[in-house]
């Protein structure tokens, strides 16, 4: 590692901490040439699937895509930061865990639906109508009766089921 400092790059690690927990290593280093001190961070770069398009082309994983989706159905409901980045980072995590190099953008699509369900379910209604392209209002009604049907049993998962 070079030293932000001087340049060199004889530094020394002094101490390494897991933070961001476990998915990132601190480390505290000094450097042998001008003694300054400084902190590292240590991040896994792994490589997300691309996407599928319906047309067929293939595009690469965009993040800000998918949280600006997220951020236009959760737009003046009640739903905190940390809860939308703990679900794009549940999307990224089941993505990875996969394994497959390329994925359909639909299964984006689907996985986005599921974390919004849990999240707020008018975002979930707001989604799925621009997402399943709603054609009139029976449609929002089959959405909000397969809501509260999923409420009454209890079962907030498996929305792959949905829409099939």
């Amino acid at each position: 590692m070079r030293c932000p400092f001087c340049g060199m790059q004889d530094t020394k690690v002094l101490d390494s901490r897991l933070v961001s927990e476990g998915a990132q290593v601190r480390r505290r280093r000094t450097c042998s040439h001008c003694q300054e001190r400084f902190t590292t961070f240590e991040v896994a770069e792994l490589q997300m699937p691309k996407l599928i398009k319906s047309d067929g082309s293939r595009e690469p994983f965009d993040e800000d895509k998918l949280r600006s989706g997220i951020l236009k159905a959760i737009e003046k409901r009640p739903v905190s930061s940390e809860s939308i980045e703990t679900a794009i980072a549940r999307i990224k995590e089941k993505m990875q865990a996969t394994g497959e190099r390329e994925l359909p953008s639909r299964w984006t699509g689907e996985a986005v639906m599921e974390e919004l369900q849990r999240l707020d379910q008018v975002a979930y209604v707001r989604f799925a109508s621009v997402y399943r392209s709603f054609k009139d209002i029976s449609e929002f009604r089959d959405a909000i009766d397969h809501l509260e049907n999923r409420r009454d049993s209890g079962s907030l998962s498996d929305v792959k089921q949905e829409g099939k």
